[in-house]
């Protein structure tokens, strides 16, 4: 497909979707999700072609740690919202297009999604096109062409890097399967387009199923023919292709961004079972055979033995030489398994770079402590978000850049200069009020740093039509407080 020698390679009639160099990927994408949704059992368990004796004889149980380490990288990164600048004023053109860009598209809930799937992945795209949000299936009146900004799922993308250099893309090919009823038959179609500098092109090919798994579901196809009637090309006018990827994170030999679950799969897997043996210790503890006296079974009518006093609870021991009954345990080494659970989290955190304080466990306290202190004893997780922030103010300077210059091709002019924006990301952490009020205290030299209009609305989360008739009233009270109106000038005497 076109002048990029992957997107020949890939949709070649005769070769196989998805290509054979991405299963390993889109694979360690769909188990990574299942990690993250806490279906452990599918991965660990029923992705072999056979349980061990082990797993066999135990309950699984297991705890959604891989959940707990993405969610909070993706709290500590797009909690808060980032603020976007273009411009030299609040109110320029610039700085107006940027906030409609972003607004418009949601792209606060979007960069917290893509963050979010980013660390389970390892890599997100962002696809940049203009049209309507619906495709046409309501009017212009409410559903007006415009830019739109939307997450591509990784699975159905192929990126193609420069000849000698792995880690740089220059084109991004599309590609999903999908299932055409045509009466009582049934046809697979792969739907492609491949984003270039200043162009796209579209394609349909005819699939062929070639490997269904034991649940009926298709994994694989081989290419059957092209349809050339839907072969199109299509000038975008923007030196760019209107793709963004971000890693996670990566190394400089190639593009594939490393995720946050893969290198801990066998901490998981072994947390997941030393609870499945405890909780397993624990069920026999609580149903345990006992030990009795001889002659304490009798016989029923069929020579069955019978336990005489499981009703009356009751037994008679005649010396201290007979036997008492009892309950038969073992010494299930439990104090062993919690220390071996609690050194197994500990070396979880440590990988994942998450201080216990981050998740309110161990030493979590930090009654006295200044924010200053707190960031300290956070500074591992800090560094991780840190490492994650620069992919993302790279590639969110690049959607925003690539939004604008989209817009002009189709639009024409809209009145504003293109720009790259700057982007302000904040640290995910609560302020502490106190210590930033201190502070601004000794740089000013103790003079007011803030309005009263301004304070009254953001403590009391006031409109300024409120807050300016609470300041009114206040006027009012140091009026009628102040002793100076009930004292006459000598001249009146």
């Amino acid at each position: 497909m076109g002048e990029g020698g992957l997107g020949l390679s890939l949709f070649n009639i005769g070769s196989y979707y998805p290509a054979p160099a991405h299963r390993d990927r889109i694979r360690r994408y769909r188990e990574n999700k299942k990690l993250f949704l806490g279906k452990h059992y599918d991965v660990f368990q029923r992705v072999q072609n056979k349980l061990t004796r082990r797993q066999n004889e135990l309950l699984y149980i297991s705890t959604n740690l891989p959940g707990v380490i993405c969610k909070k990288s993706a709290d500590f990164l797009f909690g808060e919202q980032p603020t976007f600048s273009a411009g030299k004023n609040d109110n320029s053109n610039e700085q107006l297009a940027i906030e409609r860009l972003v607004e418009g598209n949601d792209l606060h809930i979007m960069n917290y999604e893509s963050a979010l799937s980013n660390a389970y992945r390892g890599d997100s795209f962002y696809k940049i096109r203009y049209g309507q949000e619906f495709g046409g299936m309501v009017g212009k009146e409410s559903d007006p062409f415009r830019i739109i900004i939307e997450a591509q799922n990784p699975e159905y993308v192929f990126p193609e890097t420069a000849p000698g250099d792995a880690n740089r893309i220059i084109a991004y090919h599309i590609a999903y399967p999908l299932l055409v009823k045509r009466g009582d038959a049934e046809d697979w179609l792969l739907t492609t387009e491949s984003h270039y500098p200043g162009r796209i092109v579209y394609a349909k090919y005819k699939l062929d199923p070639i490997v269904v798994t034991v649940d009926n579901e298709i994994n694989e196809w081989r290419i059957d023919a092209e349809l050339l009637a839907e072969r199109k090309e299509v000038q975008t006018g923007v030196p760019f292709p209107l793709m963004v990827h971000v890693p996670n994170y990566a190394t400089d030999d190639c593009w594939e961004g490393i995720d946050d679950l893969s290198e801990n799969k066998p901490l998981f897997d072994e947390i997941n079972h030393r609870l499945s043996q405890v909780a397993s210790i624990l069920d026999k503890h609580a149903d345990p055979a006992m030990a009795v006296p001889a002659g304490t079974l009798g016989e029923d009518e069929q020579g069955n033995p019978v336990f005489r006093v499981g009703v009356d609870k009751v037994f008679e021991v005649m010396g201290k030489d007979e036997v008492v009954p009892q309950y038969i345990t073992w010494d299930g080494q439990l104090q062993a398994a919690f220390m071996e659970l609690d050194k197994l989290v500990k070396l979880l955190l440590i990988n994942a770079e998450i201080p216990e304080i981050a998740l309110g466990s161990g030493d979590a306290g930090t009654s006295g402590a200044s924010g200053l202190a707190i960031k300290w004893r956070l500074n591992s997780i800090l560094a991780k978000v840190n490492r994650k922030r620069q992919y993302y103010n790279k590639a969110l300077k690049r959607v925003l850049l690539i939004a604008q210059l989209l817009e002009i091709a189709c639009k024409g002019p809209q009145g504003y200069e293109v720009t790259v924006p700057k982007v302000k990301f904040k640290d995910g952490l609560p302020d502490d009020e106190t210590e930033m009020a201190n502070i601004m205290s000794i740089r000013t030299g103790g003079k007011a740093t803030i309005s009263q209009k301004s304070a009254l609305m953001w403590l009391d989360d006031l409109t300024e039509e409120q807050a300016e008739s609470e300041i009114a009233r206040m006027k009012d009270d140091e009026a009628m407080a102040d002793p100076s109106i009930f004292q006459q000038s000598g001249d009146g005497k």
